[in-house]
């Protein structure tokens, strides 16, 4: 088994790992979970013994190979698959001595270790391997010079799945897979022979793949059996139970207080007294520690809803230099609409999505928007290309600008509503983290109050909490939304229509996601599948069924506008709820800080009247708090109510 025992790391002043122990058993799929920054990339330098703990050691099965994707495949005249074969040094080494070898019994011996490693299958598994990561035949002859960056990624990935070392060390794999590489890696995974440590934001990969979460927090590890699912339930239980028994021992704690206080100048009660002061010294209450929490996601959305359909196209095609990519597209897109786009990459995703958002016109055909339509455009290539040497302040402030005059107050609210408040608002954009970047491009795309969100890869720099609080967002949003995602459980958690980009179509899915994995997996898994196949899956031209009554589509039109009314009046009681809790933050902290004043005992000595106007702060303060709660809590009711009447009511309808 994989021992961690002691470790203990740092950089300059920062604390990563202090005494940090686990035990990894062997041939466990474990998923290393913690928010970002915690130090999960710096584990698993540990375990590969690139950098030396300060303290403590890490142990592995003498003869354990260890392996993981450390950078892209080099751009070479060798084809992929050549590159894949070569990964695996023994069997390269074996073919080549067995080539020149005399002596009989060496002879024997090469060709016994040759069938023990199944040598005589390598071609075959490394193309299957290619094929499920999206490299067809023709692509596997390719030389790898001829593919970007992002796609040497994947060829390196495929090298060291094919080595299948004995403990694969992956950290954030689908990172540059789209969605059908991540369904194909998943399934992969799930039946991988050996010992795998996994970092990963993506809860689905977490719940097929894991059979045991190894937990970073608080520069400690912990080893929890089963997936990422059981692990989010002991948690909570066991965070449950440590406020429980906190509140218990501070009642305690008080009480015991209380008699020391009114029984120590007594002389009859000070041995009880004496003897309660020593037990209340020991009286220690359990740590709670939560995770940081950082600002919500929010959305802005339109509060003037269009009649639908909002963009309509008729035999429409796209393309560039006169070269169609996307031909015949007959669709309909609603106010209300929730469509995520399904293809592997390559087959125009993204250009439907350019398409969508007017930054290409169409070739042929018609494509028709409402005339106030506004739309809101989200691409991970733009998180790259945000003014690095600008604040979170300054571009914020130079988008309101463009619609008149704005105040240092203004901008500061709406900078801090967004999660950055203080001095991260002054922090440039280049040191912000990916997260921080996603959450101010969000920003910057929903500044309009567009009608229609187009979302492409909108969870790569966030992590798990963002990942759900985008979820979250996306549902309360009141418009429309297209969706391109290889993230699953956002599509199955927001998507309630998928339409599947392929063969210079654009097609409403007669399916859902299970539905599409099973497809996929039977097209991948399959020796020499191409990556042109037509699915062999019921597919129809959305918003085409056959021969729609006036009727049908009265009664649809009314089911979409109520859907989008009842959104639409949610959505106000969610900011508000927002708001509310952000509040109580904010009180929280100047809470906190007067505290720490308080705290100082000198002060009321030094400066009584200065430390009595403090306390008179301070008790405002906690009645404000006490208010504010009863106002979270009003919100919060009110939001939940309308939220539970809005599903009956579509459910109904």
């Amino acid at each position: 088994m994989l021992q961690i025992n002691d470790i203990t790391y740092r950089i300059g002043d920062r604390v990563l790992l202090q005494g940090a122990t686990a035990g990894v058993p062997e041939g466990k799929h474990v998923g290393v979970v913690g928010r970002n920054g915690v130090g999960k990339s710096t584990l698993f330098s540990l375990i590969r013994n690139e950098i030396p703990s300060e303290t403590g050691s890490i142990s592995v099965p003498k003869n354990w190979r260890i392996g993981g994707v450390e950078q892209e495949a080099p751009a070479t005249d060798i084809s992929l698959l050549e590159t894949v074969l070569a990964a695996d040094t023994e069997r390269l080494a074996l073919l080549t001595e067995a080539e020149t070898a005399t002596d009989p019994h060496r002879i024997a011996d090469i060709h016994t270790r040759l069938a023990d490693i199944d040598a005589h299958s390598a071609p075959a598994r490394a193309a299957s391997i290619l094929a499920g990561l999206g490299f067809d035949e023709a692509d596997q002859a390719r030389p790898t010079k001829d593919f970007s960056g992002g796609w040497r990624m994947r060829v390196a990935l495929a090298a060291l799945l094919f080595t299948q070392p004995d403990l694969l060390l992956l950290d954030e794999p689908t990172n540059y897979l789209d969605l059908e590489g991540t369904i194909w890696l998943v399934d992969f995974l799930r039946k991988y022979p050996r010992t795998l440590l996994i970092v990963s934001h993506d809860r689905d990969l977490l719940d097929q793949v894991a059979t045991g979460i190894l937990h970073l927090e608080h520069q400690r590890l912990s080893f929890y059996s089963g997936n990422f699912a059981r692990f989010q339930k002991l948690k909570a239980e066991q965070a449950e139970h440590d406020i429980a028994l906190r509140k218990k021992l501070d009642a305690k704690r008080k009480h015991m207080s209380a008699f020391v206080e009114r029984f120590r100048a007594k002389a009859s009660k000070a041995r009880q007294a004496q003897s309660r002061m020593k037990a209340l010294s020991k009286l220690e209450l359990p740590t709670v520690l939560a995770d940081e929490q950082s600002a919500p996601i929010s959305l802005q959305g339109p509060e003037d809803l269009l009649p639908p359909p909002i963009i309509t196209m008729e035999d429409a095609s796209v393309g560039y230099d006169e070269k169609a990519i996307l031909s015949r597209m007959t669709l309909r897109i609603d106010q209300d609409d929730r469509i995520a786009l399904l293809g592997a990459n390559g087959n125009g995703k993204s250009t439907f999505a350019k398409l969508i958002t007017a930054r290409l016109k169409q070739m042929d055909g018609k494509v028709r928007r409402s005339p106030k339509l506004r739309i809101g455009y989200f691409a991970q290539h733009q998180v790259d290309e945000l003014p690095e040497g600008l604040t979170p302040y300054q571009t914020m402030r130079q988008r309101m600008e463009k619609f008149g005059e704005v105040t240092d107050a203004q901008v500061r609210t709406r900078v801090g509503a967004i999660g950055f408040s203080g001095k991260r608002a002054d922090v440039k954009v280049r040191d912000l983290s990916g997260g921080e970047k996603a959450r101010l491009l969000l920003a910057l795309a929903t500044f309009d109050k567009p009608h229609m969100l187009v979302l492409d890869e909108p969870t790569n720099h966030l992590d798990m909490q963002g990942r759900d609080q985008l979820v979250d967002a996306i549902n309360n949003y009141p418009g429309a939304v297209i969706l391109i995602s290889h993230d699953q459980h956002l599509i199955d958690s927001c998507a309630d229509r998928l339409w599947l980009v392929h063969g210079g179509r654009v097609e409403a899915f007669d399916g859902d996601m299970d539905d599409y994995r099973r497809l996929l997996l039977s097209q991948r898994g399959r020796p020499g599948a191409q990556s042109d196949d037509r699915p062999a899956v019921k597919a129809s031209a959305p918003d085409r069924a056959p021969a729609p009554t006036a009727e049908d589509e009265a009664r649809g039109k009314a089911a979409r506008k109520e859907a989008a009314k009842a959104r639409a009046s949610i959505a106000p009681l969610k900011k508000k709820a927002d708001a509310a809790e952000m509040k109580i933050i904010e009180i929280e902290e100047k809470i906190t800080k007067l505290d720490a004043v308080l705290a100082d005992g000198s002060l009321f000595e030094r400066d009584p009247a200065k430390a009595d106007l403090i306390a008179r702060a301070r008790g405002e303060l906690g009645t404000q708090l006490e208010k504010a709660e009863a106002a979270w809590e009003a919100c919060h009711v009110a939001y939940e109510d309308a939220v539970e009447k809005a599903g009956l009511a579509a459910e109904d309808a």
